[in-house]
């Protein structure tokens, strides 16, 4: 957090600003036609590209719409159909789980709270934030994925040791400390655009950043 405090909220509000003019139309990528399939998407997108995942879905929910069907899926069945996303056992298994209690215990209706959430097969609080940013409008936290660990630390809002110990819990609790609530939804949509499309991993496009005079990373 030192290099927040040296350089003040003035250069948060600068980045956000910056990221919200040059991704402006930035949204989730999954595609989905209600609540519980757009759940059982990111549960795919576990180690998996959310094109690949765009992929499988048709044919997933043209055979299980609802929540009920899904509960009522024969697994083998359903791993058949989400194989080419990978680690297809254990997503099956979370995703009966996660529809078996939904339909048990909240009545068919994805609950709305990050707490309720936390209770299904398969859902962390990374799972349980995008759903409750995309489905529902509602910020309890910051969705932290691999792009929002790297460009974070990169731009110096978190430090590159804790960006590097992947520890999401406690990169996202820094994050929520910086940034204002109201653009908790949007910010992780703003640097998973920013990293496929300039701050890429391997090699970064630093000539072309935006945020090239706010980086402290940025090549001189």
């Amino acid at each position: 957090m030192e290099f927040f405090e040296l350089e003040n909220k003035e250069r948060v509000a600068a980045i956000l600003h910056l990221l919200k003019i040059n991704y402006a139309d930035a949204k989730i990528a999954l595609d989905f036609s209600s609540e519980f399939q757009l759940l059982v998407a990111v549960i795919l997108s576990a180690q998996c590209t959310d094109v690949r995942v765009n992929l499988v879905t048709p044919a997933l929910f043209q055979r299980y719409p609802t929540v009920q069907d899904f509960a009522k899926a024969d697994v083998s069945e359903l791993e058949k159909l989400i194989f080419s996303t990978g680690f297809y056992r254990n997503k099956a298994k979370n995703i009966l789980g996660a529809a078996r209690t939904v339909v048990d215990e909240f009545g068919g209706k994805l609950p709305r709270t990050m707490v309720e959430l936390l209770t299904l097969p398969g859902v962390a609080r990374k799972t349980a934030n995008v759903v409750l940013t995309a489905a529902f409008g509602q910020s309890e936290g910051i969705v932290v994925d691999t792009h929002v660990m790297r460009i974070s630390a990169r731009l110096g809002l978190v430090s590159r040791k804790l960006a590097d110990s992947k520890n999401a819990v406690k990169i996202e609790r820094e994050l929520m400390a910086i940034l204002p609530k109201k653009e908790w939804s949007k910010f992780s949509h703003w640097l998973i655009f920013h990293g496929r499309q300039i701050c890429k991993a391997r090699k970064p496009a630093c000539p072309e950043c935006p945020l090239k005079d706010l980086c402290p990373s940025f090549p001189v």
